[in-house]
């Protein structure tokens, strides 16, 4: 029989979570619709481009690397994923950032409550229901630091930091400007701006709550035909910054642009404004040391 004196003495071993979902979303989404057949695909020639695993407070989560084969100190880009997960579209963007000579890192920020590529269109509204919602912003920022930690890690500059987002990952973009001091500059592609009239505890702020918080620049692309973020929303945050003189924060309305503008594998897709929008976002990280 072990003395209590012994067993008080013994190691404490904390068990790992175990996560709902172990990889990434296999191809495109299914569940924002058809995939347009002329999805651009950048391919991985002389990249080191693949599948990781970044280390958070409670185990780890998957996540997706794109950086020039054998290059080291490089500025880091965080993309931050759509509603739907780390699918093909985000890790092809995280390909054409490393192509420009960047370290890009997709972090799984669902990974605890489930994988977003098993929803279609039928179920989408599931997706919300069943994952999405439960996902809280204080885990979110924490999971975002691991992956910066990460890349540091793995030789990437992360003095030299730069984050962007996409739809769900727009609004994240705000947020983390408000929480990371060392972030050089974000830029958010139709991030809702406004919370509803019934604030979820585990979002309780939005980016209008957030604009006197704000550490780092934040370029705004907006869609001027959104349904689901009205221009008057773009307008009230425009006004919120100057009053706040936060003068090196800029929203762009695209006039003939919806939500999803820059999705080219979705009906939504606008070439034109989505190539301008992407060099302006190059030229928004140059401007603000994360080249």
């Amino acid at each position: 029989m072990k003395l209590e004196s012994e067993l008080s003495t013994r190691p404490v071993t904390i068990s790992r979570r175990v996560f709902a979902a172990s990889g990434l979303v296999a191809g495109f989404t299914l569940a924002a619709g058809p995939i347009r057949a002329d999805a651009i695909i950048t391919d991985a020639n002389g990249l080191d481009a693949g599948e990781i695993g970044i280390p958070v407070s409670d185990g780890k989560i998957p996540g997706y690397r794109a950086k020039p084969t054998g290059k080291t100190n490089l500025p880091t880009v965080v993309v931050v994923q759509e509603i739907f997960g780390v699918h093909e579209h985000i890790r092809d963007i995280c390909r054409r950032f490393a192509h420009k000579g960047y370290y890009a890192i997709a972090p799984s920020l669902y990974a605890r409550y489930g994988d977003p590529g098993k929803y279609d269109m039928s179920t989408a509204k599931d997706l919300m229901t069943n994952i999405v919602s439960k996902v809280p912003d204080s885990e979110v920022m924490s999971d975002i630091d691991s992956a910066v930690a990460f890349a540091g890690g793995d030789g990437a500059d992360t003095r030299r930091l730069g984050i962007t987002g996409f739809c769900w990952g727009g609004r994240i973009v705000w947020l983390y400007a408000a929480h990371n001091p060392a972030l050089r500059a974000g830029v958010a592609f139709y991030g809702q701006l406004r919370g509803p009239a019934q604030i979820s505890p585990l979002r309780p702020k939005f980016p209008l709550d957030l604009v006197g918080d704000m550490k780092a620049p934040v370029l705004g692309m907006y869609g001027g035909l959104d349904k689901g973020i009205p221009v008057s929303d773009v307008t009230s945050m425009q006004a919120a910054l100057a009053k706040a003189d936060q003068t090196k924060d800029r929203l762009e309305v695209f006039m003939d642009a919806g939500h999803g503008f820059f999705a080219d594998y979705r009906s939504s897709y606008n070439e034109k404004d989505a190539r301008q929008a992407w060099s302006e976002m190059l030229a928004f990280f140059k401007s603000n040391g994360v080249v």
